[in-house]
């Protein structure tokens, strides 16, 4: 192992150096996640260049692409989970059937990927698309599918499997030579560059499709090829019992995710409701708010795999500490970057508009005033990403999917709603309505580690053994 999870000692970490420890496996997980970013602002410029029409259907098509996988990928973070486990229990013999049962799972659940992308112009009309709308993302969804598979490997398994092994380095390289290889593939494909063929804004759906495949096939060729890390994946049957394992720990997971993202997919049809200033400001405020969340999500990913590994390792007090060193690493982070949205929010507004045109002065107020609520917003989101992670270190998924749908869906929309429309704030209502949904399952995810880690410290101290989150 790396440094990040180092073999279990008779001394476990301290709270300082489980922070540092985190703070180097996530870095380069952060770093991965805003180059995948990178290839989704490079697609939307390129595809920009030939028009509205291309550049609706294949930011639409896209979005769509994207949160299909990444529900699925929700499924894989089991592997983290298991392997890390395996790893703090000093089993590595155990690692290489949870390798091969995971990418049997990861294959698996590309049919319904697969099947969904497949049916996306006709999912459209049937929302009452224009048809013409459907057709074009029909057509650019007909070739993201292809992608659908090596994307589940080469993103839902890969960054599962690679940080648990301490290989997280490995994704930060591929990923940003990621982000280089799909730029030239789009705009050689896209205007017919470099000897290739022009395939318009299929072209975009088709750089896509190769760049993912790319690197997984990259990815895959640095754990199997490498000495250092070959004894992990040394071939071996999945096994059926495992499988259903992942799948009861991931499902979960992949359900928290949906239903955060239909959150904020229904606070953003609901600012549409509102005019098109409030949701360019939306957008804009969206938009800063997500990259600043990169950050979070890869401490929580972390987490996951540091808490999970001290748990394997039978050290349920050094697990409890993992996780809170990590939740103050997150919280800290994004209060930095509230702090940031506070104090220079015309700055960050005027990267997305010219504050000096008139025509602009009502988004641009409404933009700042949304970055303000962005603030607080910031904090209890990173909060929320990164105790759900050290939950999955522990196991336990299913209660905190409960939690994440009352939250998002029992406190935030109604109160998102009520502000917006009854209360007369519109845009900035529906954000304290985000805000409210996701304090509420900071604090109860929080709570809940709390409440298993001391559980578990507990039970040890008093048998020895470690009890199983439930």
């Amino acid at each position: 192992m790396t440094q990040s999870v180092s073999r279990v000692s008779a001394k476990p970490p301290t709270l300082s150096r489980h922070a540092a420890d985190t703070a180097r496996l996530a870095a380069p997980l952060a770093i991965a996640q805003l180059s995948q970013m990178a290839m989704g602002v490079t697609d939307t410029v390129l595809l920009g260049s030939l028009g509205p029409d291309a550049l609706a259907a294949g930011g639409l098509g896209a979005n769509l692409f994207f949160v299909v996988v990444t529900l699925l990928q929700g499924v894989l973070t089991s592997v983290s989970v298991s392997v890390a486990h395996a790893r703090g229990a000093q089993a590595d013999e155990r690692v290489p059937p949870i390798y091969w049962t995971g990418f049997v799972l990861s294959l698996l659940l590309t049919v319904p990927a697969f099947t969904l992308l497949s049916f996306a112009a006709q999912i459209l009309a049937a929302f009452g698309e224009p048809p013409l709308l459907a057709h074009n993302v029909g057509e650019y969804a007909a070739m993201l599918r292809w992608a659908a598979p090596g994307s589940l490997i080469g993103v839902g398994l890969m960054r599962s499997f690679l940080p648990a092994i301490g290989a997280a380095k490995r994704l930060l390289w591929v990923s940003i030579g990621g982000v280089f290889v799909n730029a030239f593939l789009n705009y050689s494909l896209i205007h017919g560059a470099h000897g290739l063929p022009r395939l318009g804004f299929l072209g975009s759906a088709t750089a896509t499709t190769i760049t993912v495949w790319l690197s997984a096939a990259v990815l895959m060729a640095l754990l199997h090829f490498r000495p250092r890390f070959r004894h992990f994946v040394i071939a071996t049957r999945p096994r059926l019992p495992l499988m259903g394992e992942l799948f009861g720990i991931g499902w979960p997971v992949a359900i928290t995710y949906g239903v955060e993202s239909t959150l904020f997919l229904a606070t953003g049809l609901m600012v549409g409701l509102l005019g098109e200033s409030q949701l360019a400001a939306h957008q804009i405020a969206l938009n800063v708010a997500s990259v600043a969340f990169m950050v979070p999500l890869a401490i929580g990913q972390a987490a996951n795999v540091r808490v999970s590994y001290w748990s394997g390792a039978g050290q349920p007090l050094a697990a409890r500490h993992a996780g809170f060193a990590a939740l103050a690493l997150g919280v800290s982070f994004m209060s930095l970057s509230a702090l940031v949205l506070i104090t220079v929010p015309h700055a960050i507004v005027g990267l997305y508009l010219h504050l000096d045109d008139p025509a602009n002065a009502a988004t641009v107020k409404l933009a700042t005033s949304l970055l303000g609520v962005a603030a607080i917003f910031q904090i209890v989101d990173g909060m929320q990403t990164v105790g759900s992670g050290c939950l999955r270190g522990l196991k336990d998924t299913r209660i905190p999917m409960i939690a994440a749908a009352f939250g998002y869906w029992g406190i935030g929309f109604p109160t998102g709603y009520t502000l917006a429309f009854h209360a007369g704030l519109g845009a900035r209502g529906l954000w304290w309505g985000l805000a409210a949904g996701l304090a509420s399952v900071a604090v109860l995810m929080t709570l809940r580690f709390h409440r298993l880690s001391l559980h578990n410290s507990a039970r040890t101290g008093a048998s020895g053994s470690v009890a199983a989150p439930h």
